[in-house]
């Protein structure tokens, strides 16, 4: 077994993801980098985190499959032979934007399955590994870590499916946190404003024109960098008694001006 710590980081060979496999291994992480689909991504995330000096390995798999949970699970603690840290950052916009009149069932249950029903379900089962290596003295402590979106309370009618899995899982940070706080397993939210990835470039000259005219306090796009820096520093053991809380990772665009 590893004597390093461990995470495993969904949707983590690009964009956020990618952002926040980088940071941890900067940190001294062993790192799982989740992918679907693009293996290429994910293996040039391994190799820049083995050039810094880390330990990494890919793990196909689709989140919102809960069959592919278990082999995930399976895969990193078969790498390391422990799990620390789960971070549920895997997430889709809809695959076209329409009125919140015009959505259709099938792109609702697309957006929920990756970004909420399939982290909840694995952050279920993740639990339970992590419960049993803490009783068990393998590792102190363990930690889940969601990754949000100002869409938890922005309304974006356009994409509705994506605002509601934000805040469902605002909600489903508070109820974890509730829940593992026994075992010590702490569960925090890092909640991204506008960032700079391949799922804003679709609406990028306007977010370009809104952060210019002052829409956020910090007038720039905000990096993957800046989310992976947060969630590094939520996990480092400065945080201990807290849990259950959001990060806000957003230039301060949750602040309300005049």
């Amino acid at each position: 077994m590893s004597d390093k710590r461990t995470a495993l980081v969904t949707g983590g060979s690009r964009g956020i993801g990618r952002g926040i496999a980088l940071a941890l291994a900067a940190d001294g992480w062993n790192v799982g980098v989740n992918y679907r689909g693009n293996a290429q991504a994910a293996a040039e995330v391994v190799d820049a985190i083995k050039a810094g000096g880390g330990e990494a390995v890919a793990i196909g798999a689709d989140v919102a499959s809960l069959d592919d949970h278990q082999p995930m699970l399976d895969a990193v603690i078969g790498a390391f032979g422990r799990l620390d840290l789960l971070v549920n950052n895997a997430g889709i916009g809809p695959r076209v934007r329409v009125d919140l009149l015009e959505m259709t069932v099938e792109s609702y249950d697309e957006v929920m399955g990756v970004n909420l029903r399939g982290p909840f379900f694995l952050t279920q089962r993740a639990a339970k590994v992590m419960i049993e290596q803490v009783e068990a003295g393998t590792i102190p402590s363990a930690a889940v870590v969601n990754i949000g979106s100002i869409n938890a309370y922005t309304a974006s009618i356009n994409r509705g499916e994506y605002s509601m899995s934000k805040a469902g899982l605002g909600m489903m940070t508070g109820l974890y946190g509730d829940r593992l706080a026994r075992h010590g397993i702490n569960v925090y939210e890092i909640r991204p404003g506008i960032i700079e990835t391949d799922l804003t470039q679709v609406a990028k000259a306007k977010y370009d024109t809104l952060i210019a005219e002052g829409l956020t306090p910090f007038t720039r796009w905000g990096q993957p960098e800046d989310v992976g820096k947060a969630v590094a520093a939520v996990v480092s053991g400065a945080f201990a008694f807290s849990t259950g809380e959001v990060i806000n990772v957003d230039g301060g665009y949750h602040l309300r001006r005049l």
